[in-house]
């Protein structure tokens, strides 16, 4: 398949690890012009940076997409960087764990900050300047499979996930006519640094906790962030036009089939 990307010039966030930096790394694997890639580890996006050298132009800021003035000022510097951004990928979100039982007003604004108003507002700046620019453009946002339900003890969190997917619908219905498509990718439970993290340190479930849970689902193991990249790519490559408003669940089971 030929993704045709090679005049895309790619902002991506939470790009220092897991989905984010597989997708940026796929995106230079693809010959991409550029790349512009934020999140809050500046270290890990340097990492990153330096991987890329020398397979595209590659610049990276560091931010806490929690500060409500970040996305614009990300964008700002893109544009100032590449004269134009062609492609957002929304990947970065935190997964803090909050039910009914246990959940707090603080950690829902946290929440609902990342996971859903940083990416409607990088959303809108990229929309507003690709409509001025009339130049058309794609977005992919990460959602996830918890949009359809969630688990008890991520309510929050499913929240924020169900709320992106439904501005991923709203913002391909509002702008078919200016050439921008809009879609996003519901993950499964995923193999990233993060839920490793969480996993084996906050719930205590050992080193092997993956195995372990990777060997009850039916590949034998997780969803590894390298098959969501290529999905994102697809999804931001002229190879999946005219698809738009789409959600598609990558995930080892069907929504709605009997368990």
């Amino acid at each position: 398949m030929k993704t045709e990307l090679e005049s895309a010039v790619i902002l991506v966030t939470g790009a220092a690890a897991g989905i984010g930096r597989a997708i940026a790394e796929h995106a230079a694997g693809e010959g991409v012009a550029g790349l512009f890639l934020t999140d809050i580890d500046g270290a890990g996006l340097s990492v990153v940076a330096k991987a890329l050298k020398g397979q595209t132009e590659v610049h990276f800021h560091a931010v806490d997409l929690a500060d409500p003035t970040a996305p614009a000022a990300i964008f700002e510097q893109a544009k100032a960087r590449f004269g134009g951004v062609t492609g957002l990928v929304n990947a970065a979100g935190i997964t803090t764990r909050a039910s009914f039982t246990n959940g707090s007003a603080d950690l829902w604004d946290r929440l609902f900050a990342i996971n859903a108003r940083a990416p409607y507002l990088l959303m809108s700046a990229f929309i507003n300047d690709a409509r001025a620019r009339e130049t058309g453009g794609t977005i992919v946002n990460i959602q996830s499979m918890n949009a359809h339900c969630g688990t008890p003890e991520l309510a929050i969190y499913a929240s924020t996930k169900g709320a992106l997917q439904t501005l991923t619908k709203n913002a391909a219905n509002a702008h078919l006519r200016d050439g921008i498509r809009v879609n996003g990718i519901n993950l499964g439970w995923t193999l990233t640094e993060a839920e490793d993290q969480i996993q084996s340190e906050t719930h205590s479930a050992g080193l092997d906790w993956a195995q372990v849970s990777g060997a009850n689902l039916p590949l034998g193991r997780l969803i590894l962030p390298d098959e969501a990249a290529r999905l994102a790519i697809y999804l931001l490559s002229p190879a999946s036009a005219p698809m738009t408003g789409v959600s598609l669940d990558l995930e080892q089971s069907v929504v709605g089939a009997p368990r």
